[in-house]
């Protein structure tokens, strides 16, 4: 049997051709299957099921003998509810298979995609209707089998200010499920997991990873069936979202899929580098500044320009004014949907502003947040209808605003328009794209659903945008990280991870943000003490090396910092512009060491810089060594580059050695580990290791 074979390396996907859809043998770590036996002939004769057992194919279907998670549900009023599928065609094109499956009976046609490339298989569907009215529940991006090792599933949960919270459980009894429905991804991060195999940790072990590249409703199901383990995802459809009229046809976002033989970093890598593959393409990433936190709405023409200059002498090279600009806004109350300039604020427009900071050798960048109106506007008094709304329904505010319905043609427009102005009339470089809020009622002109229709109507008015305005780049922020996302990772430069800059807070953060997104769009920024969002103090030097390794920036006001203060975010900035390339771009490897250690590793194997991180009060006396599994074998040249730490190391002679430079065997830093100085609470050592 000649069997469909799709991947390399960690990440193979085969499936054994079937006169219904493929049925699935394999995803992960493997070679060509050779003269592997049809999965018939392998199978004991049936029990208490149909005397033909049901494997788990590509595309699982509904009411016809398979009970575990279906590909689709759909129907028309409640018959030509569980289409059989039969092999219409596969076709193969490089490393791209495409299987099309239809049911005479139902009058449906479904197309299945895989392709693989960067180390990961990208799935999705698309259903075409040919017969009457189709509502449609569900349609799974892919459905992928998980081996009988799997032990336990990793992902995340959060809030505002608190994103990116991990947890670890066993496989579930029967079924596991996080499902999304904010109409935006939400501050748990992306809808994504990693499944972990026996033994699976960091560096070592079979590990299942899946990301939904979608910003709006989404599913993820793990599940225990006849057959096995599953995985499967998609968007989550509202009820009576999509009616699919005849001839017309829905298509499922990627869902982004890898597997990994070397542990979480395996996965996490793959992911980079998919996100880098379908990403703008990123010059370096320029030294950040905003103006929120230093000013929040007090600001004017003289204040902002003597902040921009404060900026501008620690070495920044982007100054974005945030929020309170435009018509109307002096609180959070009033002026959304009113993109111009307030000349109440501003008299002579924020041209002055932008030429002073242009001057300074910055970039110009500048908050919107496009998708929202505050009741208080003159765009809601214009076009009350303009909103999400339902019939019957109060319409509900939260931060004082509503959503616009970007699901109208005549929405989008008027908005481009206003935010076209503004970019054409400005020199400005950069958008801070904002969303502070879920989409509550989220009922479109029709009183149907809109989630759908609204993401939809984002993207594409990002687009458009970027069309226009290629040189544009936008931030991506929705109250901190509420969309972070390979959905709008296509179209975005940069991520804002939080609203949270306290420094220990975001060593967490961070970490959860670095296991989909690369380095470079982790927007990492040096926030004030004490922290404005949760009131705790750390040392200038922490808070610094703590937004080093992503995309370094800086929220609060040069002025209330100290001499030493000033003089020591200074030097990180210098730091940062040295050694940016080196962060950004290659692999990143993150760990745990022993007594509490947090440790990161950014570059290859044979030229590292090495992030090692104390949060808390060491338990032991001696400072551990630290193990770097993923060294090579050779000589190192191991040397500490910088030391962040409110407290005097208690053995200065290793740690000046270290400054200068140690030859060390790579065997040793892989076993035994890396001798490092003494770190006190909230401290970072930051190292190089090179292989001559």
């Amino acid at each position: 049997m000649t069997y469909l074979h799709l991947g390399a390396g960690d990440c193979v996907a085969t499936l054994e051709p079937a006169p219904a859809a493929p049925i699935w043998r394999w995803w992960g770590p493997g070679a060509p299957p050779g003269d592997l036996p049809a999965l018939a002939t392998l199978r004991p004769p049936a029990g208490f099921s149909l005397d033909a057992p049901v494997p788990l194919t590509l595309v699982p279907e509904y009411g016809t003998g398979w009970f575990g998670p279906a590909a689709l549900r759909a129907h028309r009023e409640g018959r030509d509810f569980a289409p059989r599928w039969h092999h219409e065609a596969t076709e193969r094109q490089g490393d791209t298979i495409t299987v099309t499956l239809a049911d005479p009976a139902t009058r449906l046609r479904l197309t299945q995609r895989l392709a693989f490339a960067d180390g990961v298989l990208r799935l999705s569907a698309t259903l075409a209707n040919n017969g009457g009215p189709l509502d449609l529940e569900w349609l799974a991006a892919g459905t992928l089998p998980l081996p009988p090792s799997a032990a336990r599933i990793k992902s995340f949960t959060g809030r505002h200010n608190d994103e990116f919270v991990p947890h670890e459980e066993p496989m579930p009894a029967h079924e596991w499920r996080r499902e999304t429905g904010r109409g935006l991804t939400g501050h748990g991060g992306p809808p994504g997991l990693f499944v972990l195999g026996e033994g699976a940790g960091w560096h070592a072990g079979p590990v299942y990873a899946a990301q939904l590249a979608w910003s709006g409703n989404s599913r993820l199901i793990v599940a225990r069936a006849d057959n096995g383990w599953l995985l499967q995802a998609g968007e989550a459809l509202a009820p009576g979202e999509v009616r699919l009229a005849p001839g017309e046809s829905h298509a499922t976002p990627e869902l982004i899929a890898t597997c990994s033989a070397a542990g979480l970093n395996g996965a996490l890598q793959a992911f980079h580098a998919s996100v880098r593959a379908a990403g703008p393409v990123l010059r370096p990433r320029p030294v950040h500044f905003n103006s929120w936190e230093g000013l929040y709405f007090d600001q004017d023409e003289a204040k902002l320009i003597a902040l921009a200059e404060r900026a501008a002498a620690l070495g920044v090279e982007r100054f974005v004014l945030d929020d309170g600009w435009f018509l109307g806004r002096r609180s959070d109350r009033a002026g959304l949907g009113d993109w111009r300039v307030d000349p109440a604020k501003y008299p002579r427009g924020l041209q002055p502003l932008a030429e002073r900071v242009t001057a300074l050798g910055m970039e110009f960048g500048l908050w919107v947040e496009p998708e929202m109106v505050n009741p208080d506007s003159d765009l809601y008094r214009a076009h009350p209808d303009w909103v999400l709304r339902l019939p019957g329904v109060p319409e509900l505010t939260a931060r004082n605003q509503l959503v616009l319905d970007l699901g109208r043609p005549e929405v989008r427009e008027h908005l481009f328009e206003a935010i076209d102005a503004l970019l054409r009339a400005l020199p400005i470089a950069y958008l801070k794209w904002d969303h502070n809020r879920d989409l509550a009622p989220a009922g479109g002109a029709d009183g149907r659903p809109g989630y759908r229709a609204q993401l939809l109507g984002a993207y594409a008015l990002i687009d458009r945008l970027r069309a226009a305005h290629p040189a544009l780049e936008i931030e991506a922020c929705a109250g901190g990280g509420g969309r972070i996302d390979a959905g709008i990772a296509q179209r975005a430069h940069r991520f804002w991870t939080s609203d949270n800059l306290d420094a220990v807070s975001r060593a967490r953060l961070q970490r959860g943000f670095l296991h989909f997104m690369p380095p470079e769009r982790m927007g990492a920024h040096v926030g004030a003490a004490p922290s404005h969002a949760t009131g705790r103090t750390q040392a200038m030097a922490f808070r610094a090396a703590a937004a080093l390794p992503g995309h370094f920036g800086v929220e609060l006001d040069p002025a209330a910092l100290d001499p030493g203060d000033a003089a020591t975010l200074r030097a990180a900035i210098a730091r940062y512009k040295a050694w940016r390339d080196r962060f950004h771009g290659g692999r990143v490897w993150l760990g745990e060491g022993p007594d509490g250690l947090l440790w990161q590793a950014h570059g290859q194997a044979d030229a590292l810089l090495l992030q090692v991180t104390r949060l808390a009060p060491p338990h032991e006396r001696f400072p551990p060594s630290l193990p770097l599994p993923m060294l090579g074998a050779g000589r190192y040249h191991a040397r500490l580059l910088d030391l962040a730490s409110g407290r005097l190391p208690s053995q200065p002679d290793w740690t000046e050695r270290l400054r200068g430079g140690v030859v060390l065997d790579g065997d040793w830093l892989r076993q035994a580990g890396l001798p490092l100085p003494a770190l006190g609470a909230e401290s970072v050592a930051l190292f190089e290791l090179v292989r001559p």
